[in-house]
């Protein structure tokens, strides 16, 4: 909302502002209703506030200039380093699995673009997300802050190990995979609350893991292709 509205606002006030724009603008906008309905809505995703996010914030910002075409297409697009910005449905899914509502604080692990974390920005999440390769972070920082999401922390380090800093969180969300549940994550959520987790190295499967008093409740939800998470997670396997 915040992007559209100063936009809206720029358009209104510069004399500079073209037809093209308009055109440009209003075309984004359509297309994110369309990905909204036919991608996500269609798929099961009901929560208004997931819905909304999705609508508002611009996918195409977050995604490299030559699959800016693709940008609201039904699949993941690369953005750098070997990694890629997951399917919208995907991120509109995990997004309604971890049950946050605005102003909790939920950790990212796996900044990527950034788009994950602009979503819950949207939502009014404060959102702590860490990222392993220096260069996608810094540049993930530099949209989310053109966009002006000042709810957004973005981090470099080895997501494995989470952010104790801010801990506890409130919800926490990993968009790469691990070949299991890391311990240190689920020590830094709150009792009662969710990690939403691709688990699995070749076959994996998207996991709700709720944390209860001395344990946690883990519930499989769907098949999924995640690039896998490196650093620490890596050393735990040997």
């Amino acid at each position: 909302m915040r992007f559209l509205c100063l936009l809206l606002l720029m358009m209104a006030c510069s004399p500079a502002s073209s037809n093209h724009e308009r055109k440009m603008i209003d075309t984004s906008i359509q297309q994110r209703t369309e990905m909204v309905e036919e991608q996500i809505i269609r798929r099961g995703v009901k929560d208004p506030d997931v819905l909304r996010a999705m609508k508002v914030v611009p996918r195409h910002r977050f995604v490299p200039e030559n699959f800016r075409a693709e940008a609201y297409a039904d699949y993941p697009l690369p953005i750098g380093e070997g990694q890629t910005i997951s399917q919208p449905y995907i991120v509109a899914r995990m997004t309604e699995l971890l049950h946050v509502n605005k102003g909790d604080r939920v950790l990212e692990v796996g900044t990527g673009s950034g788009y994950q974390a602009a979503i819950l920005a949207e939502m009014g999440v404060e959102v702590y997300t860490i990222e392993i390769l220096p260069s996608l972070a810094r540049h993930a920082k530099e949209i989310l802050a053109s966009l002006n999401y000042p709810n957004v922390t973005v981090l470099v380090g080895d997501g494995y190990k989470g952010y104790p800093e801010a801990a506890p969180y409130d919800g926490i969300i990993v968009t790469a995979a691990s070949p299991k549940i890391p311990e240190p994550l689920l020590q830094q959520l709150k009792v009662g609350k969710r990690m939403v987790i691709p688990v699995g190295r070749y076959v994996q499967e998207l996991k709700v893991v709720t944390k209860e008093e001395g344990d946690a409740m883990v519930q499989d939800v769907i098949p999924v292709r995640f690039v896998p998470m490196i650093g620490e997670v890596e050393r735990t396997e040997e």
